[in-house]
């Protein structure tokens, strides 16, 4: 063998012991505030950080779990982890085995990339935090076997901005009000946000597509969810977005389509609040509004209804009126604008016909807009053998864009 060889020889077989050693032992000699620039290779997981350190490895890094537990626990404040490749978490839902475990206050999470874990992300007790940049996927199982992409638990004032999340089960935020969840996506998962008692959210400019649900929101007062894509939710129960026992929520300038529900509210829990949704495009869904046990509370304005199987419907005991609809634009508005204001001249009224058959009865869904029930619509209105129901009234239907 050439002496160049038998030179570069033993070179390579150092490299290649030094790519697969314990990331623990780099963790626990670096000084605490210090910068920990691994090189590039392999190291062994689990590890733990245990100071306030800045980890980096400039995508170039991959930590392992080799199946067990989970890949990075976070346990000091200020620390901030960067361009790491983490993989191979184990898989118990009980230990919430994954990617990373934070529970710290100030930390920095970004441009990591998290694949083969069973949970991504999980901010535990953590506070004034940012999850930024990262790419996470979970195992390519069945949806509800899958771990949760991102997971807040009694954690407040983080920033969740811009993340690559699919094939997860759900970002679950518990207990956790007064976070901001901005620019990301969200695909081919469960429910893309599931909040329970997480009052104060704001959740902005995501893009949600093909998951069963959009967004989930149980008990969580003073929501705004604005300036979202949601689309595709065609899940036999889904909705873009699904607001129960919520009060005091804004759905402002969303675009909802191609959904099983467009929005899906029941009545306010609190009599003096008001769920409100404004300039929203719903658009190409089976149902675009759906009311539940209405008891009013509700205030749609500027909204625009488009090619939805149906565009509204309230079940449940009530007036109609006690909800307020104004301004918003009707592809089924049969009226005309002389006086050229923008609005409508006579308000838009939607009253239930033959479509009570298939909206109390949802497997007749499957015939609306056949030539059988489209005659029993019109032989309804043409001689009603039985009072219509009236769903709603908007005074001032808009004709025009503003």
């Amino acid at each position: 063998m050439p002496a160049r060889f038998l030179f570069i020889l033993p070179l390579l077989l150092s490299l290649e012991a030094f790519a697969d050693q314990p990331l623990q032992a780099w963790l626990d000699t670096a000084l605490p505030g210090s910068v920990l620039r691994l090189p590039a290779g392999t190291y062994r997981g689990p590890g733990v950080i245990d100071k306030p350190l800045t980890v980096e490895g400039n995508g170039k890094v991959v930590i392992d779990g080799g199946g067990r537990g989970t890949v990075l626990t976070i346990k000091a404040d200020q620390v901030t982890v960067r361009g790491l490749i983490l993989r191979g978490s184990g898989g118990s839902h009980d230990s919430i085995d994954g990617g990373i475990m934070a529970e710290g206050n100030r930390l920095l999470i970004e441009n990591n990339v998290l694949e083969d874990v069973l949970f991504g992300i999980s901010l535990h007790k953590t506070n004034d935090s940012i999850v930024r940049g990262n790419r996470i996927r979970s195992r390519p199982v069945d949806s509800a076997d899958r771990g949760d992409g991102l997971r807040l638990w009694y954690s407040t004032g983080n920033r969740i901005e811009n993340n690559d999340i699919a094939q997860i089960r759900d970002v679950t935020v518990s207990n956790a009000p007064r976070n901001r969840y901005t620019g990301n996506t969200i695909r081919d998962s469960r429910r893309a946000f599931n909040f329970l008692f997480a009052h104060r959210s704001l959740v902005e400019g995501n893009l949600l597509e093909k998951n069963s649900t959009g967004i989930v929101a149980l008990n969580s007062d003073g929501l705004i969810i604005r300036n979202n894509r949601i689309v595709h939710a065609m899940d036999a129960s889904g909705a873009g977005v699904a607001l129960k026992e919520t009060s005091a929520a804004l759905v402002q300038n969303n675009e909802i389509v191609h959904c099983a529900h467009g929005i899906m509210a029941d009545s306010p829990m609190n009599p003096i609040n008001r769920i409100v949704f404004i300039n929203n495009t719903i658009a190409h869904n089976i149902t675009g509004v759906y009311f539940y046990g209405a008891k009013g509370g509700h205030i749609a304005i500027n909204n625009t209804f488009k090619s939805n199987l149906w565009p509204v419907t309230i079940v449940g005991d009530g007036d109609p009126m006690n909800d307020i609809w104004w301004g918003n634009s009707w592809d089924t508005y049969e009226g005309f604008d002389l006086d050229g204001d923008g609005f409508g001249d006579r308000p838009h009224e939607l009253h239930v016909w033959a479509d009570r058959i298939w909206l109390e009865t949802p497997k007749a869904a499957f015939f609306r807009n056949s030539p059988v029930l489209e005659l029993l619509d019109f032989l309804e209105r043409l001689a009603p053998f039985s009072a219509p129901s009236l769903v709603l009234r908007d005074t001032a239907p808009r004709m025009r864009k503003p």
